[in-house]
């Protein structure tokens, strides 16, 4: 743990997965680290005002939805972020964190760039791995002459409005496991795209992210920040996590004594459940585990990586990840008292919607599947509407969330959230990781 500094800030909102995978990678590094919700920053917590401790060194913004984080913070607390900023504050915003800084009608405008628009929708479906072109600069190691490997999981993309912005990657070419859709890239013969592009008129080469920005960084006022559409947070990545270390030593002005964000399992090694999980939870853990495993047996869902699945384009595989990565952290974690009391509450909630997510989910998936195999000689055997709208009601929106599982998902993370309270009380040394 680096001792004598205050917490990293880390925005909670709407963060899910990419919260967690934040959350994991800062207590890798040894940092400690304080979760804010937007209620938080707009009462001035970025300023310790409600503490009268120091102010942040740095504010972490994980990915997920950035419109949805600026309804969280409200203008009270983009404001507050801005002013924070401008008074020396640091901020470091991946992908939907990235798109928050940007000068857009929800967005901080701490950056005068704009987020690009998706003429086509392929240009969104990436994940996987690239190869960056790093820029000099003092927030980018030294690759002596190497194009580090840094992965994207579906990012957005800069549109360079011009300003005083500084960039420190480029997008040059994919590499290892790169995705477009459910296709792997290194799967398919380089002949063939070529045959896709002049008789479909389908570009899959992803040749248009070359020379795009990934990675940029700019002041405001007195402050400084950095946007990356590469999640260099993730797990287990040695180019991404020696950069991520390198940006947070710069930032919080502190020495980082290792690189490595440790792996991150939870979808391929279960682990034993503790005795002071709730029952619930326990339930909802292996119930959430038994429908991955349905869908994966059926082939709408495959491993990707330890942490994260892949799924066949239009099935809810990421909305299932989320929930079962808050499961996870939740039944990793020992309760605080305000946990405890507040799943009291909402206990009998949970397990009602839970009696009716599962057996509708799996009709569902099951349904889809079945959708899948007539398609060609039966297109129009399974109704789409009524798919389309059972999905919509037990899942939600990839990125706005709700459905019945939007709302258990938010029930536990609010309950691992209030876990994790007394970690920013004084003496805490909070490193262990979910």
């Amino acid at each position: 743990m680096l001792n004598n500094m205050p917490p990293i800030a880390m925005l909670w909102d709407d963060a899910h997965i990419w919260g967690l995978m934040s959350l994991r990678a800062l207590r890798s590094l040894g940092f400690p680290v304080r979760l804010l919700k937007g209620r938080d920053i707009a009462q001035g917590a970025l300023f310790r005002k409600q503490a009268g401790a120091e102010p942040a060194r740095v504010l972490v913004v994980p990915g997920g939805s950035a419109n949805l984080k600026a309804e969280a913070l409200g203008e009270a607390g983009k404001r507050a972020i801005c002013d924070y900023i401008r008074h020396g504050g640091r901020y470091l915003g991946f992908c939907g964190g990235a798109g928050l800084a940007l000068s857009h009608s929800r967005g901080l405008a701490l950056c005068p760039w704009i987020r690009a628009d998706y003429p086509q929708r392929i240009l969104h479906l990436i994940s996987g791995y690239v190869l960056a072109d790093p820029c000099s600069h003092a927030l980018t190691p030294d690759w002596q002459d190497r194009k580090p490997s840094l992965p994207v999981w579906w990012p957005g993309r800069f549109h360079n409005s011009g300003g005083d912005v500084s960039v420190l990657a480029r997008y040059r070419c994919p590499d290892r496991d790169f995705w477009i859709a459910d296709i792997a890239l290194e799967s398919v013969p380089r002949h063939i795209f070529e045959d896709w592009k002049s008789r479909y008129g389908v570009n899959f080469t992803a040749d248009f992210l070359t020379d795009t920005e990934l990675i940029v960084t700019g002041h405001s006022g007195e402050g400084e920040y950095v946007l990356s559409y590469s999640h260099l947070e993730t797990p287990d990545s040695p180019d991404a996590n020696i950069w991520f270390a390198h940006i947070l030593s710069r930032l919080a002005g502190v020495r980082v004594e290792h690189s490595h964000v440790a792996p991150w399992q939870f979808l391929s090694q279960p682990r034993p459940l503790e005795s002071f999980v709730p029952q619930t939870l326990c339930s909802l853990i292996a119930q959430t585990r038994e429908l991955i495993a349905l869908a994966v047996e059926h082939r709408l869902f495959f491993a990707r990586t330890p942490w994260l699945m892949g799924w066949k384009q239009g099935l809810p595989g990421g909305m299932c990840t989320n929930l079962l990565a808050a499961l996870d952290a939740a039944c990793s974690t020992e309760p605080s008292r305000a946990a405890l009391s507040f799943w009291q509450e909402y206990e009998p909630e949970v397990r009602e919607l839970a009696r009716t997510f599962f057996v509708r989910a799996e009709g569902y998936l099951l349904a889809a599947r079945l959708a899948d195999t007539l398609l060609v000689s039966m297109p129009n055997a399974v109704d789409k509407a009524s798919l389309a709208k059972e999905r919509d009601h037990l899942f939600g929106h990839p990125m706005l969330g709700k459905g019945i599982l939007g709302r258990i998902l938010a029930l536990v993370e609010e309950y691992f959230y209030l876990c994790l309270e007394a970690a920013d009380s004084p003496g805490a040394d909070r490193t262990d990781l979910f």
